[in-house]
């Protein structure tokens, strides 16, 4: 292979890795449909603790769809990251996990100027995003 070929290839893998996972904006879901799946309310004020359980199978089902909608662009189908972002598998169960999780999930992750995740605060209820933490909770842990 000779150096343009090798140029080439590299802008052509930048190109991918830049454009590849499509659309990162946050899909909005209403209260409505979180009580239609039959999960339990919140409230308002936000919670520090995962209020979920992984043995809630509708919790763990409705999560698995709010993470397919929002995070596995990114995050990697079933949680198992590619590369492009952390494998949220390895995430700490128990407080200090959730802790790190709802304060970057409501925030989103900007270094530089740069975008790195969108803030989902505002956008998601807090019922949703505990629902995708319970179901990457609930996946095998990776050896």
């Amino acid at each position: 292979m000779n150096k343009i070929q090798k140029i080439g290839l590299a802008a052509l893998f930048s190109a991918v890795c830049a454009f590849g996972h499509g659309s990162v904006t946050p899909q909005a879901i209403d209260v409505e449909v979180i009580k239609k799946a039959g999960i339990p309310l919140l409230g308002e004020e936000m919670l520090e603790e995962n209020p979920y359980k992984t043995d809630d199978k509708k919790v763990v089902e409705f999560g698995k769809i709010q993470y397919s909608e929002n995070c596995a662009r990114c995050h990697g189908l079933d949680a198992i990251s590619g590369g492009v972002a952390p494998d949220l598998r390895y995430l700490e169960a128990g407080f200090d996990g959730d802790e790190w999780f709802i304060e970057r999930f409501m925030n989103g992750a900007v270094r530089n100027g740069n975008v790195y995740m969108p803030p989902f605060k505002g956008i998601l209820p807090q019922e949703a995003m505990w629902a995708i933490r319970t179901y990457v909770l609930s996946l095998p842990q990776p050896e």
